[in-house]
């Protein structure tokens, strides 16, 4: 990941160690070209907004216990409209609960991450392979759509070792970042048909460059209950759906005749690939979806999960949350769950389920 981030042009680390982040932490400050240790989470993602507005691309990893409290700056970078990419690895909750047991617990807290209920990209690795080609899809959304961009892994993902020849993943193309040309004024906010603003540092030798995290109108002038103002709050919002198209990114694995559909994303996606084969060979017919774009979510994931009589969801905690995101709390006939906290959910549980 954090190779795949500097070819991809990421070029500042700015974190707080904490386990079970700590490798990421331990690469980042060997492999990027700068690297600041920040004396705790919240000191981190300021520095992360100031790095961004002055024209860098900086990354940070952590886990739950510190992304709780970079929670009111995210929000800060993401009013800013301030490209960056926050690596999150899973572990066991609530609270501090056990940094070296993994879990997937964290979807639900990036669904509201956001005061006022706007999207976010998240994007979840499933593989190894996964975590090369996501981690460049990071970067390249982080510029176009000018926004923080999450990485959602797991302690199982990065705690674990596996070797493999890197000439062998695709290549990675730096992302271009090349200033925009502006004549006269320059709108700091002013979107264009893409709506996303042209993006200028501050300290540019040209233009006056203005940033906030107030309600702003297209000048970054502070103005509250202002229709131009409030337009271009639900820009924030209209951007990511707009073109949602470009966002989503999953692994179909068909058979036919299947009328069952078994979801996941994540660490899961590893057990859920062999209980597939498994069911498989025993004439169970089923299909695999893997989802590497959490959030937001698209119609499409609706329209290929509409095509099966019956969907089994599998994720790593307590209360399904993806389940939860896109059907509800109210329980569904044709939705099933394998859930479990503490330990990985094995092969064998899921097939229990689909059978």
């Amino acid at each position: 990941m954090i190779e795949a981030l500097v070819r991809a042009g990421a070029d500042s680390f700015v974190a707080y160690p904490i386990t079970p982040s700590n490798w990421m932490y331990k690469y980042g400050k060997q492999r990027f070209p700068q690297f600041y240790a920040a004396p705790d989470e919240i000191t981190t993602l300021q520095w992360m907004a100031g790095l961004s507005a002055a024209g860098r691309l900086p990354a940070t990893s952590s886990a739950f216990p510190g992304i709780a409290l970079m929670v009111e700056s995210i929000n800060m970078a993401f009013a800013m409209e301030l490209p960056m990419v926050i690596i999150i690895t899973q572990r066991l909750g609530p609270s501090t609960g056990s940094a070296t047991t993994g879990a997937q617990g964290d979807l639900s807290l990036l669904k509201g991450i956001i005061s006022g209920g706007f999207p976010v990209p998240v994007f979840s690795p499933s593989s190894f392979e996964d975590m090369w080609e996501l981690s460049e899809k990071a970067v390249q959304t982080a510029v176009k759509f000018r926004t923080p961009v999450f990485l959602l892994t797991s302690k199982e993902m990065v705690m674990y070792q596996k070797s493999f020849d890197l000439n062998n993943l695709k290549s990675i193309e730096k992302v271009d970042r090349t200033l925009p040309h502006i004549e006269g004024e320059f709108v700091p906010y002013k979107a264009n048909d893409n709506y996303v603003p042209d993006f200028l540092p501050l300290g540019n030798d040209e233009h006056l460059v203005r940033i906030t995290a107030s309600t702003h109108d297209e000048y970054a002038n502070i103005r509250k209950n202002d229709p131009e103002a409030l337009a271009n709050t639900m820009r924030l919002q209209e951007k990511f759906l707009k073109r949602i198209d470009e966002l989503v990114t999953y692994d179909l694995d068909k058979q036919e005749g299947a009328d069952k559909l078994l979801l996941t994303w994540g660490i899961t996606a590893d057990a859920s690939r062999e209980a597939v084969n498994k069911l498989r060979n025993q004439g169970v017919k089923v299909d695999l979806l893997v989802l590497k774009s959490l959030l937001p979510v698209a119609d499409e994931i609706y329209q290929i999960i509409d095509n099966y009589k019956e969907t089994i969801i599998a994720e790593e905690n307590l209360n399904g949350q993806l389940k939860e995101i896109l059907f509800g709390v109210r329980p569904k006939d044709n939705i099933k769950q394998v859930n479990k906290m503490g330990n990985m959910i094995s092969p064998s549980e899921i097939i229990d389920v689909v059978k």
